[in-house]
């Protein structure tokens, strides 16, 4: 691949994450935001009555321009990150077509950087979790986030190396477990977290990471769709008709 080529799919790459982030933003909007809310509310009504901090930036900001900020910030620059691999793996992971080759990348990526470290530290509202140990708790879900990647691309390179031997259905299925049980002695192993007040409403810490996770899916969903449509357009386009007078003149 030419890098006139990669150029061209890094920009469409940061085009479809922008237009990805808008999508996220409708549900956060819509569905996450509320959440927010709702938590901040408790945390107020638990707070010492003494206790005021200065709101250096107003909460109607931050639902707002500065919820889209972050969001479509983040959507261009995972964008042109996804684009990136996506050029890589195109050709490497089986005969897809681009449009495929984008979804399928999309949902391992949704997988392996979101869904497995969510699974083991989900996210929590604001109100949940101890301020002294917020450094530990980044650490371990990145710790978390980084393993996942790498069990991932090690699974794709043991189901490639079994492919001859075993074809592909097997090997995939091999890949898979050998993943699934990777993960699994992770999650036995890494520390468990959970740091939710006793009297915190269950049925908003649920709605909460039912919304984050909507977001994640919405996003990294979207991606693929949109991506995966200008990376067929650009590595597959349509051929044209021949002209009348070039055409070759068909046998009676």
């Amino acid at each position: 691949m030419n890098s006139a080529t990669v150029r061209n799919l890094l920009v469409r790459g940061m085009l479809a994450g922008l237009g990805a982030g808008l999508l996220a933003l409708v549900v956060a909007y819509l569905l996450g935001e509320p959440s927010v809310d709702s938590a901040i509310g408790y945390e107020e009504a638990h707070a010492p009555a003494h206790h005021h901090e200065v709101e250096l930036v107003s909460r109607s900001m931050q639902s707002t321009a500065g919820l889209a900020t972050g969001i479509l910030l983040y959507g261009v620059a995972f964008g042109g990150i996804a684009a990136l691999a996506y050029c890589f793996a195109l050709g490497r992971v089986g005969r897809f077509t681009p449009r495929a080759t984008a979804l399928l990348l999309s949902g391992t990526a949704l997988l392996a950087v979101y869904v497995v470290p969510f699974l083991k530290y989900p996210a929590n509202p604001p109100s949940v979790g101890d301020p002294g140990t917020i450094s530990k708790r980044t650490t371990l879900y990145f710790l978390m986030m980084l393993l996942s990647v790498l069990l991932a691309v090690a699974a794709v390179i043991i189901g490639k190396r079994l492919a001859p031997r075993l074809g592909t259905w097997y090997a995939t299925v091999a890949a898979v477990a050998c993943f699934v049980l990777a993960i699994g002695l992770a999650y036995a192993f890494l520390p468990v977290v959970n740091e939710v007040p006793q009297d915190f409403p269950a049925a908003l810490l649920w709605r909460f990471r039912t919304s984050a996770l909507a977001i994640q899916l919405t996003l990294w969903t979207g991606f693929g769709l949109i991506f995966g449509e200008l990376a067929q357009r650009q590595l597959a386009p349509r051929t044209g008709s021949v002209p009348s007078g070039n055409a070759t003149p068909v046998p009676h």
